[in-house]
């Protein structure tokens, strides 16, 4: 075995808590684990839920993320980090300090 097979490989650590947001009557969350779901990535979607119900609404993706095939993918999730309501809409911030605007009702996204 060579010594650098024996070097711990990188993990990330788990995903960022991030509250829910309650904007005109929905409840949106930060989905984490994507593929666990048939997504095609991890981090990056939100859900939109009937608080009533706790039924999920609809599924968006707010930002792609780019996976480098010769690196592990675990470390290469970014996860969205913090939400908060803005006007209307709600306002994204990724791990990687990307600000992202969602508009709910158009399902919309503009990257800040």
């Amino acid at each position: 075995m060579s010594p650098d097979s024996r070097m711990p490989q990188p993990k990330r650590t788990a995903p960022p808590k991030v509250s829910p947001v309650l904007l005109g009557g929905v409840r949106y969350e930060a989905l984490h684990w994507g593929r666990s779901r048939g997504l095609g990535q991890n981090g990056g979607y939100i859900a939109a839920v009937d608080p009533g119900t706790k039924r999920e609404l609809w599924i968006l993706k707010v930002y792609d993320v780019a996976y480098d095939g010769k690196m592990e993918e675990d470390v290469q999730d970014i996860f969205i980090k913090k939400m908060k309501a803005q006007g209307g809409n709600l306002a994204v911030t990724d791990e990687d300090g990307r600000h992202y605007l969602v508009d709910p009702v158009t399902r919309t996204v503009t990257a800040e």
